[in-house]
């Protein structure tokens, strides 16, 4: 007797659906130009992305600078940052959104490059930014950067520091608060006092932007390869990314992500530095900013 014939299952997981749910809710939105606009999507669709996603107690930043993907992974010059890549999960099509550095890292803090095409200084910002809405839910935010001279420095340059690297000044006065401008020699040692989101800015000698690799790999290793060994077992997380690359290779940068919940390997999935703030705002259920509101969180490499 021949069997009926039964229907195809179908089954959509979990961050699947959230996924489907946040494109629906994106569509019609505008991208903001040179003023970052701010996009909500309903309720339901974060509390779906919130499922797929993890919620770290901490998440820490690294930003290096002007380094192709091909200089840096396979590199004998950078075994550290080799060895998280190979710990953790590395983005193979990684990329700035911009030349040169400055509107990088305003593009990861605010969502826009705010028209700049130099690394013009100073600025100043009034919109909504990262910090501000994190301060919004509760959360925290600090910037951490060498050289720095003391809390809340507004000057474009002392000795290895220059504020074109240190987005969140530009906002100091508005909605950001100087004791948010902090040095690198503040960062906690004590990691359970790390603010939720912290971005972390090398100076440009160990930013590998006017020295070594080598020189560059050797500081991220003595300065957060113990907090990178602690986030695995904390639920808090590493990022390690550059600004841009050297101009070079169409903008491909190597970015890893490594700690708790993270699955290691090698993800082929383009991203930039709009995903990384989209993936922030979905983890800590924060209103879009500019541009990150057309970038897909990076949700498949969470175990």
């Amino acid at each position: 007797m021949t069997q009926p014939k039964t229907q195809p299952r179908y089954r959509i997981s979990l961050r699947g659906f959230a996924l489907f749910c946040l494109m629906l809710s994106m569509t019609g939105c505008v991208l903001a130009s040179t003023k970052p606009r701010l996009y909500r999507t309903p309720a339901a669709a974060y509390r779906l992305l919130s499922a797929a996603l993890p919620r770290p107690a901490h998440v820490v930043i690294v930003i290096e600078e002007n380094k192709a993907y091909s200089q840096i992974i396979g590199n004998k010059q950078a075994p550290y940052f080799n060895q998280l890549a190979s710990q953790g999960a590395l983005f193979t099509h990684a990329y700035g959104v911009a030349h040169p550095s400055e509107p990088n890292y305003l593009a990861l803090f605010s969502g826009s490059t705010h028209g700049l095409s130099s690394d013009s200084c100073p600025h100043e910002f009034s919109g909504a930014n990262l910090a501000s809405e994190l301060g919004h839910v509760g959360d925290s935010f600090s910037v951490y950067s060498e050289g720095l001279p003391q809390i809340g420095f507004t000057g474009c340059r002392r000795g290895l520091y220059a504020r074109k690297h240190n987005p969140a000044v530009n906002w100091q006065g508005a909605n950001v608060t100087p004791r948010q401008n902090q040095p690198f020699r503040n960062f906690p040692q004590n990691f359970n006092h790390l603010p939720t989101v912290a971005l972390v800015i090398p100076n440009l000698d160990h930013d590998m932007h006017s020295a070594s690799i080598a020189a560059g790999d050797r500081w991220l290793k003595r300065h957060m390869n113990r907090y990178a060994r602690w986030a695995d077992r904390h639920n808090s997380v590493l990022i390690v990314t550059w600004d841009e690359d050297n101009d070079l290779h169409h903008n491909h940068i190597p970015t890893l992500i490594v700690g708790s919940s993270v699955n290691p390997g090698r993800y082929a999935r383009p991203i930039n530095h709009y995903s990384l703030l989209r993936t922030l705002e979905a983890m800590y259920q924060l209103p879009l900013l500019g541009h990150s509101a057309r970038a897909v969180p990076i949700t498949r490499l969470w175990r």
